[in-house]
């Protein structure tokens, strides 16, 4: 099977994603975090750890980083309408990441499922995000 590009973005188009994906997008179950955080701004959590996932930023005041939970990993966000595109983490000089599935407008995945990773040790959530995670990660700047 070809791989299947997904395109989306911010609502102020600030920030733009690709996620290349090895199945088509109804094979992915995202996960909803049931932290506050995460319920807050309405994330579901979206991997491939055989996919490629690219972030594209006209320029780096275009995206805020915030550390949320066990402060391991980066929360992306645009800086100027908030729409949360991304969580990574940098393990071993490798970035890994997952794409928040609500950034593909009219993409059609499988049913959200809880996730709770909050109960998760520390060392605990980062093997799940070796094993999950996007492990080809991009961020560019364009301007």
């Amino acid at each position: 099977m070809s791989a299947v590009v997904l395109r989306g973005g911010c609502r102020c188009a600030a920030l733009a994603i690709e996620a290349t994906l090895d199945r088509p997008a109804s094979a992915y179950t995202p996960r909803a975090c049931d932290c506050s955080f995460c319920r807050e701004r309405d994330a579901a959590w979206l991997s491939d750890s055989n996919g490629v996932l690219r972030l594209v930023q006209r320029d780096d005041a275009d995206a805020l980083h915030c550390r949320q939970g066990s402060g391991q990993a980066d929360f992306i966000a645009c800086a100027h309408c908030g729409t949360l595109m991304m969580v990574a983490c940098e393990m071993d000089g490798r970035l890994y990441a997952a794409v928040n599935a609500h950034v593909f407008p009219g993409a059609q995945f499988a049913p959200e499922q809880p996730a709770s990773p909050q109960h998760l040790s520390p060392e605990a959530k980062r093997e799940r995000w070796r094993q999950l995670w996007f492990a080809e990660v991009c961020v560019e700047t364009t301007g």
